[in-house]
This record gives C-alpha cells, sequence and structure tokens, in this order.
C-alpha cells in the first residue's frame, strides 16, 4: 500500500473518531436538558403546591378561628404563657418554640435536664410560648395542631411532660405529621393519665386553635429571629450570652450568677419540666 494511500485512510478514521466524539457530545448535551428541564419542573410544581398548601391552611384558618379559648393556668401577658416551675423563682426562661422545629428539638434535647434540675430546686420558672413558622413556611398545620394539643394538656397539668413527649418524637421538618389528631392522641398515650376523652375532644375540635394563632402572632411582632429563642431574664441567650456559647454549665453558670443573693422559689409549686 502507497504512503499517500495509508495517509488517506489515516485521514478518514480520525474524521469517523471526531465524528462521534461529537455525537456522543451532542447525546450528553441532550440527556441534560431533559434531565435540567424535568428538576426545574419539580421544584416549579413543589413551589406552587406549597404555595397552595399555605393558603389553603390560611383559609382554613379564618374560616375556623373563633375566640381565643386560654389554656388553664396560661400566665403572663394575655396568658400566652405555659408555666413550669415556682411562681416565685429569682430569675426566668422565656423560650419561644415551634414543635415542627428541628432546632427547637436539639435544643430541648440538649438542655432538658439542665432547665428541669434548675426549676426542681427553685432557680429558674420556664415560660414557654408557641409559635407556628413552620406551617407558613412549608404548610400543613403540624405546628398548630401540636401546639392546640400541649394547650389541651396544659388544661389538666401535663403540658411539661407531653411537651417532652412531642419533641421526642418529632417527625422530619418536612413531616407533618403533627397535622394528624389521631398521631398527638397516641402520643398521648406515653403521658400517665393525658388521654382521656376530655383530652381527645379538646384536640379534635381544635379548642385552642385561636390562642395558638395569637400566640404565633405575638411572635411574628416581637422582632424574634426564629425559634427556639430563649430569654433568661430577658436577655438572649441562644446560641450564646455575650461571648459565651451556650452549653448546659454556661446556663447554670448565667443563672447563678443571676440569682446572687436571691433566695430560690418554693420548690414544688408548679409541675416541672419531666
Amino acid at each position: 500500500m502507497s504512503e499517500k494511500n495509508q495517509d488517506r485512510r489515516r485521514a478518514a478514521r480520525d474524521r469517523l473518531v471526531q465524528q462521534r466524539e461529537q455525537d456522543r457530545a451532542r447525546e450528553r448535551r441532550r440527556r441534560t436538558l431533559i434531565v435540567s428541564t424535568a428538576v426545574v419542573g419539580v421544584l416549579a410544581l413543589a413551589a406552587v403546591i406549597g404555595v397552595i398548601a399555605a393558603n389553603a391552611g390560611k383559609n382554613d384558618k379564618d374560616k375556623e378561628a373563633g375566640p381565643a379559648v386560654t389554656p388553664s393556668g396560661a400566665m403572663g401577658e394575655d396568658g400566652l404563657a405555659l408555666q413550669v416551675g415556682a411562681d416565685d423563682a429569682p430569675s426566668t426562661l422565656t423560650i419561644w418554640e415551634d414543635f415542627r422545629c428541628p432546632v427547637c428539638a436539639q435544643f430541648e434535647n440538649a438542655f432538658r435536664d439542665t432547665i428541669t434540675e434548675l426549676a426542681d430546686s427553685g432557680q429558674l420558672k420556664v415560660e414557654y410560648h408557641l409559635a407556628t413558622i413552620i406551617d407558613g413556611n412549608l404548610g400543613g398545620s403540624g405546628s398548630l395542631r401540636a401546639a392546640n394539643a400541649a394547650g389541651c394538656a396544659q388544661d389538666v397539668g401535663k403540658f411539661a411532660p407531653y411537651h417532652d413527649v412531642l419533641y421526642r418524637n418529632q417527625p422530619a421538618e418536612t413531616d407533618d405529621a403533627f397535622g394528624e389528631n389521631g398521631k398527638l392522641i397516641e402520643l398521648a398515650g406515653k403521658v400517665d393519665g393525658l388521654d382521656t376523652p376530655a383530652f381527645r375532644s379538646c384536640v379534635e375540635d381544635g379548642t385552642h386553635d385561636s390562642w395558638v394563632e395569637k400566640s404565633n402572632k405575638a411572635f411574628t411582632e416581637g422582632g424574634f429571629e426564629g425559634t427556639p429563642t430563649a430569654l433568661l431574664n430577658g436577655e438572649s441567650i441562644f446560641p450564646k450570652k455575650g461571648d459565651e456559647q451556650i452549653s448546659a454549665a454556661n446556663l447554670k453558670k448565667w443563672v447563678e450568677e443571676a440569682n446572687k443573693g436571691k433566695k430560690p422559689g418554693t420548690v414544688g409549686a408548679t409541675p416541672s419540666a419531666s
């Protein structure tokens, strides 16, 4: 075979290889475009569904809202605080929470024992305020339904243990399992003496729904950055107080400093946190 023929064959092979590479590149681009378009479509659909769900929830609330029924024994301005600890404790820990908020669950599960110890020893009273921001952000009604159920537990002096059960059994943030009254009633079975006909009726009727909405309005108008918000005698301590990061040891130290020279509250005046 002449050298000229060999050169022509090599050139033809090179053109064929180049053409195949170009074909493969075009196919990859085509597939990428199809996948990208599909992903954008799914996200757009999810956004639309989220907006529809959120708006539907708002409309339902507007239709169902009635006079605010304050849970028995609620404290503070407008009766929006559910208190744990002695009335005369020298320091007050104010906590704003949402039962669907994962960071709230992390906060509770990390500091529950410390807060319980401080409340049981009369050093601290805790005022819980409930918000429903996750319902507003993600749609659904789990924040509202769980907060109403917590108010129902408060009616019979079982708020603290039921509050802890909800956080120990919190579903994923995007899972609106707390939106089902049946789930909330099922979890009430973990609190001795809570699952009664009166509690079930309170949960299913949404007795405290308007009270929860009133509490959430106070949260949104309060200038808070998010949940959880934790204030020790009005000063923010989460995620830090001044330059000190919150920890169990620091929380005890801050309470001790705040209570210096003051008598502890009357132990057993109100139920403890756990």
